[in-house]
C-alpha cells in the first residue's frame, strides 16, 4: 500500500474575495500548512516580493514550464498567465505536510482533474456589491482592470455549485475555521 499523502485544500474565488486574508489567517492558525507560491507574466505590485508572493517571469519562462509539465496549473487572468509549480506541491505532500493553492477557478478545475482527492473550497463574497466595494477599495488596480476582474467574478460565482464547499466570507476567523476543519477531512 502507498503511503497516504497529506491533504491538499485549493481555496478559489474572484478577486477581492479576501482569499489571501482568510489564508493568512489559516496560516496563523496551523503554521505547519504549507502556501504554495504561484508563478506569473505579470509585473510585482507595489510592496510584492519575488519568491515569496509570486515567482514572476518572463512569458517565454512560462511557456517553458508549460512545455515541461512543470505546472499542476496554470491559467489566463486579467490579461496574464499564472500557474501552480507541481514540484514543490508534490513534495511538501509526500513529506506529510498539508498544502493549500490560493487559485482561480480554471486552475481549480485543472487540479480536479489531475488531483481527484483535492479538497476544493470556493469562497464567495455576501454579495456582488460588496465584492465591487472590495476591489475599488483596495486600490490596487485601474478602474478598467477593476472592471475585468468584475466580469471575470460573474463567471466565477456561476462555477460555486463544482466545488466541495462553498464558504461565505462574512469574517475571517470563521472562514479560516471551516479551511482548517477541511485539512482534517
Amino acid at each position: 500500500m502507498e503511503p497516504r499523502l497529506a491533504p491538499l485544500v485549493v481555496v478559489s474565488g474572484p478577486s477581492g474575495v479576501g482569499k489571501s486574508t482568510v489564508v493568512d489567517a489559516v496560516l496563523v492558525l496551523v503554521p505547519e500548512v504549507w502556501l504554495s507560491v504561484s508563478v506569473t507574466t505579470r509585473p510585482p505590485r507595489v510592496g510584492e516580493i519575488a519568491g515569496q508572493d509570486y515567482y514572476f517571469v518572463a512569458d517565454e519562462e512560462f511557456d517553458r514550464l508549460i512545455a515541461q509539465d512543470e505546472l499542476l496549473e496554470w491559467a489566463h487572468f486579467a490579461g496574464n498567465r499564472y500557474g501552480t509549480p507541481r514540484g514543490p506541491v508534490l513534495e511538501h505532500r509526500a513529506s506529510g505536510t498539508p498544502v493549500i493553492l490560493e487559485i482561480e477557478v480554471a486552475g481549480a478545475r485543472q487540479v480536479r482533474s489531475r488531483v481527484p482527492e483535492a479538497q476544493l473550497v470556493f469562497l464567495a463574497p455576501p454579495s456582488r456589491p460588496e465584492l465591487a466595494a472590495r476591489l475599488i477599495g483596495r486600490g490596487t488596480e485601474s478602474p478598467e482592470a477593476v472592471a475585468q476582474r468584475l466580469a471575470a467574478a460573474d463567471l466565477e460565482l456561476a462555477a460555486a455549485p463544482e466545488f466541495d464547499r462553498v464558504i461565505v466570507n462574512t469574517d475571517v476567523g470563521q472562514c479560516a475555521a471551516a479551511l482548517v476543519a477541511c485539512l482534517h477531512e
